[in-house]
């Protein structure tokens, strides 16, 4: 009896310390390609660190179904995600992996009364993609980095995700025009939704920007941190980009306010990010409180 005890007491104290700090609610949101069943590892990582943590990976656009328009992902995301935070009178925390790091963008600019605290971008290209990779092969085996822009910026390339932040760099003029998405998030082309946006985005108390070297799909991988290409496919960081020195959606602001964190680690490609024990506890665990 004394054993099961000695056993027991460690769990019951996790569970009390659990409701006495109120980890606030988790929210996961994948990827291209990816399903909730992906993010397995990641939900153990935060039930061992955090007890008691409500976890939820939003199951919806699985698989082929992500390629579904970015737009139309929003919004879908937006009312599985909205009734969670509506119960989570302390806030939420949002893990966006990937493509799900740009969603993620999209539901925290038109959500004016979101409650998220921490916003982690795992992975995720915030200043566009421009790679040849294998998802790219995939999905047009009959197109490179170089030539893709005769698809995605037309009317029915918008409608296929990838296309809604692929930023071709020697097409700038294209994709400032064409992308529904990205362009207008990021600021290149003008929306009278900006101001709002930016101050619904504001809202979140930290925004983590995680990525890597050997990522190897996001392309170039400092887009994780909004570090992009100039049109010699030289890497200008984020606080070069116009993006940031205009301000355009809050990055600046939240820079000057420290709620700005970067997380590089080497060592890992794209497909890992949220099943790395490291990466975890490193760049994730301490802003789970």
């Amino acid at each position: 009896c004394s054993g099961a005890a000695r056993l027991l007491y460690p769990l019951l104290a996790a569970c009390l310390w659990a409701a006495v700090l109120g980890y606030k609610p988790v929210i996961i949101v994948h990827g291209l390609f990816d399903s909730s069943g992906d993010f397995i590892n990641l939900q153990r990582f935060i039930n061992e660190s955090h007890p008691g943590t409500n976890v939820t990976v939003i199951d919806l656009f699985d698989r082929s179904a992500s390629l579904e328009p970015m737009w139309k992902q929003v919004e879908g995301f937006k009312a599985a995600i909205y009734p969670i935070m509506q119960n989570a009178a302390d806030g939420v925390h949002l893990i966006c992996y990937s493509q799900g790091g740009l969603v993620c963008r999209g539901i925290l600019s038109t959500l004016s009364d979101h409650n998220v605290h921490s916003f982690i971008s795992l992975s995720s290209p915030q200043a566009g993609q421009y790679g040849d990779t294998d998802y790219l092969k995939y999905l047009f085996p009959n197109f490179m980095k170089s030539n893709l822009y005769h698809i995605c910026y037309t009317g029915i390339g918008q409608k296929i995700s990838i296309c809604n932040y692929w930023n071709d760099p020697h097409h700038r003029d294209l994709y400032v025009t064409s992308s529904d998405y990205l362009a207008l998030l990021n600021g290149a082309r003008p929306s009278p939704n900006t101001t709002e946006w930016k101050k619904n985005f504001l809202k979140i108390r930290k925004l983590m920007l995680i990525g890597g070297p050997d990522d190897g799909v996001i392309t170039p991988w400092q887009s994780s941190q909004f570090g992009f290409y100039d049109d010699n496919e030289t890497v200008v960081e984020m606080q070069h980009q116009d993006l940031y020195l205009r301000d355009v959606f809050g990055l600046k602001t939240l820079a000057a306010r420290g709620d700005l964190i970067f997380c590089s680690v080497p060592g890992v490609e794209h497909i890992w990010w949220h099943s790395n024990e490291t990466v975890f506890h490193t760049c994730i665990e301490k802003w789970l409180v």
